[in-house]
């Protein structure tokens, strides 16, 4: 089969297009993808540059999400799958014409979503429901603020969070972005390199501050968010692209009762997924099938031009999610 792969870590020109990769067999539980459109993620990235390895047993092929045809399925797993259209969170491998995913890690697709739209969903989803709405605990009423208001989980957390009633604060490199955000349904949005995003939410909230933080940059950022944090805030940590190190008053946690946490979704164990996923389809895919949630999309791109996807999302001019188009055909 065709797959993007490289023989070493390094920039994105390492990606090339192999067409000789062995197709994969789906194992007990499992389901043969023949993959539509795959998702291009932040840690697809860090991964090819050598800083992200899969975890153990998951494909080498680069690749978090997915969109397709169900060819094939692996011991215990109901024949009536074949030939259903899902989208799908996994565990490596979806840069390629067929993708092994575990059976509790798909959700169908609905009639109301593209293929390529279907495809930038799970990777996003399942991180911003379990960072905000579980970890962050949070609930209608309150205050989010998101840093990178315009990525994939920028731009989810926004309708997510709308559509269960908080309030929404975002930070973005550029007053074009901030527009973007806000036409998603951001309250607000900064421009963190002209404003000072500590005080301007301040001023946004008449000095109250937020509920919780969705935060993707750590490092300095750290400290600057715990400013911005109500007592008995939430601070979520799901990305370091801002350093691994924090430098934190510990008597303002203690003063202000703030609770620090974060978490990675890969390394997690399928059953974490499956419960995940279940309660997705309860809560939030009903919002998807009704229109409610659809991705903000930026750019498709051919597979055999998976180095300009990287390129593009290491530049950080996009706006929204990176596929892509896995069938030539498409």
């Amino acid at each position: 089969m065709r797959a993007t792969g490289y023989a070493e870590t390094g920039g994105p020109e390492v990606l090339g297009l192999r067409e000789d990769a062995a197709v994969p067999r789906p194992g007990a539980g499992e389901v043969l993808l023949k993959v539509a459109y795959a998702g291009v993620n932040r840690p697809d990235c860090i991964q090819r540059a050598g800083h992200y390895p899969p975890p153990p047993g998951a494909s080498p092929i680069l690749g978090l999400e997915a969109s397709g045809e169900i060819v094939a399925v692996g011991e215990g797993v109901d024949v009536s799958w074949l030939g259903e259209q899902v989208c799908a969170l996994t565990p490596g491998g979806a840069y390629a014409e067929y993708c092994v995913v575990p059976e509790g890690h798909m959700l169908p697709v609905p009639d109301v979503l593209t293929m390529a739209e279907a495809a930038a969903l799970p990777e996003t989803l399942f991180t911003v429901w379990h960072n905000v709405f579980q970890r962050g605990m949070a609930r209608d009423g309150e205050m989010l603020l998101v840093h990178g208001g315009t990525s994939g989980i920028g731009t989810m957390a926004i309708m997510l969070a709308k559509a269960f009633g908080l309030g929404v604060i975002v930070t973005a490199g550029s007053e074009e972005k901030c527009d973007a955000a806000r036409a998603v349904g951001a309250d607000h949005a900064i421009d963190y390199k002209t404003t000072d995003f500590v005080e301007a939410v301040g001023l946004i909230t008449g000095g109250d501050g937020v509920d919780v933080v969705l935060d993707m940059v750590s490092g300095d950022y750290v400290a600057r968010n715990l400013k911005c944090l109500k007592p008995d805030g939430r601070h979520v940590t799901i990305a370091v692209l801002g350093g691994l190190k924090a430098q934190i008053n510990m008597a303002l946690v203690m003063s202000k009762r703030l609770v620090l946490t974060g978490s990675t979704l890969r390394p997690r164990s399928d059953a974490f997924k499956t419960a995940l996923r279940d309660e997705i389809a309860r809560e939030a895919w009903p919002l998807v099938e009704d229109g409610t949630i659809r991705p903000v999309m930026d750019e498709i791109f051919a597979l055999a031009d998976a180095d300009k996807a990287h390129a593009r999302m290491e530049n950080g001019d996009h706006i929204g999610k990176i596929v892509l188009a896995i069938d030539e055909d498409l």
